[in-house]
């Protein structure tokens, strides 16, 4: 009764084991896919231009949050195994890592890859064909602009869409943020003088 026992709990953990760790799939088809992915998708980004990263409406988000399902196959396989698992993050990892440094030792390479940043207004006047070309409408724009303190087109003196998707927004005029912000640190510099004269006069009192 025990030696069937101990054979079934040991066939068991075997199987476990299997299931766990077991790679179904050749160890260089495993390292190969995560990498052709990646370099598929950033190409893809690049093609399709920086307002996917952008996230300016919700199908922007529902494209970038629906990649990875979609690509989540071509990259594991026929393999749910943790051993898999493991392989393909660090497959993905490396890859970025690479890519990461050859950037930043060729940067020449870095603007080819990345792309330029995006005019797409100057001195209040949107570039049409900078927007045409990023597919971005005056609402969405000026969506981006109520985000950054700003009302009208004509407030804003510059903006850019950076290659990682975000906008660069120079106002004519401070914002009223920036105008809140400005006076919160003139009176907190007024109260640390006031604190510093204060403290000045008692110590030489004392």
């Amino acid at each position: 009764m025990i030696v069937v026992l101990q054979s079934e709990l040991s066939g068991y953990f075997q199987q476990t084991y299997q299931h766990m760790f077991q790679l179904p799939l050749p160890l260089l088809e495993k390292l190969a896919r995560p990498v052709i992915v990646f370099l598929v998708l950033v190409l893809l980004l690049r093609l399709f231009g920086k307002r996917e990263l952008a996230q300016l409406n919700p199908f922007d988000l529902v494209v970038l949050l629906s990649l990875s399902n979609t690509v989540q196959n071509a990259i594991i396989g026929e393999d749910n195994s943790v051993t898999g698992g493991i392989i393909g993050a660090v497959s993905l990892l490396a890859i970025n890592w690479l890519v990461a440094r050859a950037l930043f030792r060729h940067p020449r390479l870095s603007r080819v890859v990345e792309g330029r940043s995006t005019v797409l207004l100057r001195d209040g006047q949107m570039d049409e064909r900078a927007t045409k070309h990023e597919s971005l409408t005056e609402e969405e724009l000026l969506s981006v602009l109520h985000k950054q303190g700003f009302t009208h087109l004509h407030d804003v003196k510059r903006v850019e869409l950076e290659p990682n998707g975000n906008f660069f927004v120079e106002g004519r005029e401070p914002s009223s943020w920036e105008r809140q912000h400005n006076e919160i640190m003139t009176k907190l510099d007024a109260v640390t003088r006031e604190l510093a004269t204060i403290k000045w006069t008692m110590t030489h009192r004392g």
